[in-house]
């Protein structure tokens, strides 16, 4: 079975982004039930020194962003982190879809092998396309898909591993 870096990378991205949406549903039938604000839920963290789920949700955007332009030698679009809503991060959500969905499958030939060169706090990494989308972005993506989920299970939002595994 060969999987090309696209299959890996774009469907399975959206699909997080799908099962996000159906939590922040979730979240917001639960705001409205108990008459919580919604905006508590979009600020709510597991651990003071970790990001809000709004944080998790803009780390999930931007490292499905960046992946798609790192690995296609391509710009990604820049988005403000200033979603600070339940509909501002619907929104993030959907113009991070909107921009994956315009990346042409073909612009992933060579991926694998083309070198990508990570900038961070604590220096630089370069390494192949296939490394890095293994071993860093899908890993990234995932953290912060599990993390959201769990800031919403822990505030009391009734969702469960088959709300995180999704249908979608």
């Amino acid at each position: 079975m060969t999987i090309t870096p696209y299959e890996i990378s774009v469907p399975t991205f959206q699909r997080g982004f799908a099962v996000l949406s159906k939590l922040l549903d979730k979240a917001e039938a639960f705001a409205e039930e108990r008459k919580i604000k919604p905006e508590v839920l979009v600020e709510a963290r597991l651990a003071p020194d970790m990001l809000s789920l709004a944080g998790q949700v803009q780390r999930m955007s931007d490292t499905a962003k960046f992946a798609a332009a790192r690995l296609t030698g391509t710009e990604a679009p820049s988005f403000a982190d200033d979603e600070k809503t339940l509909a501002d991060l619907r929104t993030r959500i959907a113009r991070t879809t909107d921009y994956l969905a315009s990346v042409p499958q073909d612009a992933f030939d060579g991926a694998t092998e083309r070198m990508v060169t990570v900038k961070s706090r604590g220096g630089e990494h370069t390494s192949t396309g296939k490394e890095y989308l293994l071993t860093f972005a899908l890993p990234n993506f995932y953290f912060h898909l599990t993390t959201a989920y769990a800031i919403l299970r822990h505030n009391g939002v009734p969702v469960g591993k088959l709300d995180y595994l999704g249908r979608a």
